[in-house]
């Protein structure tokens, strides 16, 4: 007995009756594939297109007690804010935190990708992965995929055998080490109240108040800043979330003088 194998041929003809609205599915379809010779050029191009308009603001820094973090919540595409409830403060692992800006999507696929990545270093060393090391693997990571258009800028902080960490990892493949960053559009803003009011002697209440009061701000000058102020302190038992507030209510408290004054304006008019 000999098999029939012909309906495995992807050329046969299929069997039926065909009508005006279907169409020959045995046809075999034809894509039209750029036609260029620099095709690196041509990728770096393609990259170009998708580049959008963004902004955020992101802030952490060292002091005596640990790494104060924070962020504001609001994803925008040029001059359309697309939600103001992004989270953009991501748990890597119990002891350390990452920070968003640039492009969400490249920032929390990452992210969540070296929250593997430690895991595993984890359970095969019976130990903790260092701030340090997590902040290599990333910069490792996307120094591999320079050029291809990931739009990322980050922070990782955390705490380690040696301390509190913080570290700046972009998608270049930059990284850099410091006690003090601010990444985003809003970021001059959030340096300028950072620089003014920072001490390394702080309490934790202290701390928290002035990355609260630098990310109010940044949000009320910078148009792609706002939402809600989240703030994260991470200390020797890992990290814990102190607040959230909504920057709208944080200007009734930041400026009441400013606010008392315009609302009498517009009760005389």
């Amino acid at each position: 007995m000999k098999l029939d194998l012909s309906g495995f041929d992807s050329l046969t003809p299929l069997s039926g009756v065909s009508d005006d609205l279907c169409e020959d599915l045995s046809l075999i379809p034809s894509f039209g594939l750029p036609n260029t010779t620099d095709f690196d050029g041509f990728q770096k191009k393609a990259a170009e297109t998708m580049k959008h308009a963004h902004g955020t603001t992101t802030l952490a820094f060292i002091f005596k007690e640990g790494v104060i973090v924070a962020a504001d919540s609001r994803a925008s595409m040029g001059g359309y804010i697309s939600s103001q409830t992004v989270k953009k403060i991501i748990e890597i692992n119990p002891y350390m935190l990452g920070t968003m800006a640039g492009g969400a999507a490249d920032c929390q696929f990452w992210h969540r990708n070296l929250g593997i990545k430690c895991r595993l270093h984890e359970l095969a060393n019976k130990r903790r992965i260092s701030v340090t090391g997590a902040s290599k693997l990333l910069a490792n990571i996307l120094y591999s995929y320079r050029g291809m258009g990931l739009s990322i800028g980050t922070m990782i902080a955390g705490w380690d055998e040696t301390g509190p960490g913080l570290y700046y990892v972009d998608s270049e493949g930059g990284r850099l080490k410091g006690k003090r960053f601010s990444v985003g559009s809003g970021s001059p803003y959030a340096y300028g109240v950072l620089d003014d009011g920072y001490r390394f002697d702080m309490s934790v209440e202290e701390a928290a108040e002035l990355a609260r009061r630098a990310i109010y701000h940044a949000t009320f000058r910078d148009g792609a800043s706002g939402g809600v102020a989240s703030v994260y302190y991470v200390g020797p038992d890992g990290w814990k979330k102190l607040s959230g507030d909504d920057v709208g209510e944080l200007h009734y408290k930041y400026y009441p003088a400013v606010v008392e004054q315009e609302m009498a304006e517009v009760t005389i008019a």
